[in-house]
């Protein structure tokens, strides 16, 4: 049983293969329109959502499949039944699990049980359908990821560590640049320090915009992650100089800009820049469809592609 909890739990080529069939499965949609008939997912969510939501519904429809959407009216899971009986019982009925949850070891704890796939569709520590969607995205664009640069700017989190994680498997050399206690996990950076050790990735943490002057593609986050209350005007001062706008894609030679969304217009990133010419920020989230799928049918359906 294989599931897909964060990244690092895959091999580079079995990343490159799931990028490849999303590409397949995009290109072709005709072709995997009947790739999970009579399956179902679950899509469990404990957070709010819109993207992920939506383009988990309706990509396994366009699989053929059918998706049932679980709320988290009864709470987080585990408080009205346990999680070990919730993954239990839905083993029974489904095919794959996909779930969006406050806590990591949720996910962990699940996959104990589940005797179907899981798939982590955002946790504290890790988004890893999120970063395949943005890897998707940039290898448009990019014949070889191992020569792309990549800058994430702002609020070390769940989606930056995907990314750092991600780029150090595949090849590509990763910089955070976060304000000064706002930086990353020390133990995501150690693991994606090891990873690129093998790959040949430069993966780097700084506080400096200096240090990613010729970066290829800059990506942003909003500066206060869901479930934080903070208000936003509270961390205004921390990270404007961190905002992504003209002034630093001319700064940095950045040709492309992405952004997982909701994004906070004129704080994060100016409408110039998420409207312009750079940004890659709506084929991203199309994408999103995209490299889940392919994750879907990787995970479910072995004998689709073959």
């Amino acid at each position: 049983m294989q599931h897909l909890l964060s990244v690092k739990d895959y091999s580079k080529a079995e990343l490159e293969q799931i990028l490849a069939l999303a590409k397949q499965v995009k290109a072709n949609p005709a072709k995997f329109a009947d790739a999970l008939k009579g399956k179902s997912v679950v899509t469990l969510f404990e957070k709010p959502s819109l993207r992920t939501r939506v383009t988990f519904d309706v990509g396994v429809n366009k699989l053929g499949g059918h998706a049932v959407y679980l709320d988290s009216q009864n709470g987080a899971m585990g408080s009205r039944e346990s999680v070990q009986d919730f993954a239990a019982n839905l083993s029974r009925w489904c095919d794959a699990i996909v779930a969006r949850v406050y806590d990591h070891q949720t996910l962990v704890e699940m996959t104990k049980y589940a005797t179907v796939p899981v798939i982590n569709s955002l946790c504290n520590l890790y988004h890893p359908c999120q970063a395949l969607a943005d890897f998707l995205t940039i290898s448009e664009h990019y014949d070889d990821l191992s020569k792309v640069h990549l800058a994430y700017l702002g609020d070390g989190n769940n989606v930056t560590h995907s990314l750092m994680l991600t780029g150090a498997i595949l090849g590509t050399s990763v910089t955070a640049v976060c304000p000064r206690g706002h930086s990353i996990d020390a133990q995501v950076l150690k693991e994606a320090e090891a990873l690129a050790a093998v790959s040949g990735a430069r993966i780097r943490v700084t506080d400096s915009l200096d240090d990613i002057e010729g970066v290829d593609v800059v990506y942003t986050d909003t500066w206060v992650s869901m479930g934080d209350n903070t208000p936003l005007e509270q961390v205004r001062e921390t990270f404007m100089p961190y905002q992504v706008n003209q002034a630093l894609l001319d700064k940095t030679g950045a040709k492309q800009v992405l952004h997982c969304q909701p994004a906070h217009r004129e704080w994060e990133i100016t409408s110039e820049v998420m409207d312009g010419p750079a940004s890659l920020i709506l084929d991203q989230a199309e994408n999103r469809m995209h490299a889940q799928n392919a994750v879907l049918l990787t995970l479910i359906n072995r004998d689709t592609h073959s």
